[in-house]
């Protein structure tokens, strides 16, 4: 198989927040890709001053003072059983203040334009809820790594925190409520970041990996399924099948799959994924397809008279 040097692909640090479950032990699963392969385009080089170039198309969308709110129907694998929940992906861009790691206050000579997306996914387990996000902060001029990462996940038992700063090196800090992970401080190998890829699909898809290469998977997976954060062997492929592409990801390692459908053309919207690998007694595959998608700047949108903008994504679950 072709291999594609996405480590020179910079993609800057995550900070991650995530929450594990009451007492599922790690295990994981697999799937397939469909369609017919895509020749792979150039990678995102691996100096600053090699940026990519942004389209006019690419500034009047994502430059208008509003985000993308993206709901998803979701059936969420947990517990060797499908939960039926909500997801949403909100992408933004926004300045981020590149020394501080985090979003800027005001645009100035010291920050940078990121590509913010917030990831969110909501399900019942029985009596208790799950609250699971994540923040991803990617530059887009696609000359780096992600930026930052932070995952965060929240149940009736506990809630676990992570984070990945993209400096010398990928700096992490996980904070659990289980005495085996309890607090953690260390630092891993710049590689490919399984979150930053969703940024990528909205900011230089023809920039994606192909091929085999070690990639760090979602910090929500690896908290929730209680494995090492740290780079696995990943066997990497794109398709394309009636007007959309297809990125499928493979950790022969963690027998685990995911797959994420976009369109195949501007804005590149997400249009579902798919997730597979071992829970509870065997293999179960959690997916998700698009429901609605707004535009609206909805920070602003925070009063009572504006809780119908839910029903306009079709979100029930408060």
């Amino acid at each position: 198989m072709k291999k594609t040097p996405y480590r020179s692909i910079l993609i800057l640090l995550l900070p991650i927040s995530l929450t594990i479950s009451c007492g599922e032990s790690p295990a994981v699963g697999a799937a397939t890709p469909e369609g017919n392969a895509i020749q792979k385009a150039s990678v995102i080089p691996a100096k600053p001053s090699a940026s990519k170039s942004l389209t006019p198309e690419f500034k009047e969308y994502w430059y208008g003072g509003v985000a993308e709110l993206n709901s998803y129907e979701l059936q969420q694998a947990r517990y060797g059983e499908l939960r039926k929940g909500e997801a949403v992906l909100i992408f933004v861009t926004e300045p981020f203040n590149t020394d501080k790691q985090v979003k800027a206050d005001r645009k100035n000579p010291g920050t940078t334009s990121v590509m913010k997306l917030n990831r969110v996914r909501k399900f019942l387990t029985g009596v208790y809820p799950y609250s699971i996000m994540s923040s991803i902060f990617y530059p887009v001029s696609g000359d780096s790594h992600a930026l930052k990462i932070t995952t965060s996940v929240q149940e009736w038992c506990g809630h676990v925190f992570a984070q990945l700063n993209n400096r010398e090196t990928f700096e992490i800090q996980s904070h659990s409520y289980f005495e085996s992970e309890a607090d953690q401080a260390f630092s891993i190998e710049k590689d490919v970041l399984e979150d930053e890829l969703w940024t990528l699909i909205r900011t230089h898809p023809d920039a994606l990996p192909e091929g085999q290469l070690p990639i760090v998977p979602s910090l929500e997976y690896l908290r929730l399924k209680h494995r090492e954060i740290k780079a696995y062997n990943a066997e990497v492929s794109l398709t394309r099948e009636a007007g959309s592409r297809q990125l499928t990801i493979r950790y022969p390692e963690l027998d685990r799959s995911l797959s994420i459908q976009f369109q195949d053309g501007s804005p590149y919207r997400i249009e579902g994924w798919s997730e597979s690998y071992p829970s509870g007694r065997g293999a179960i595959t959690s997916t998700a397809r698009l429901n609605k998608t707004i535009l609206s700047p909805y920070w602003q949108k925070n009063g009572n008279s504006d809780l119908s903008l839910r029903d306009s994504l079709g979100l029930e679950m408060r």
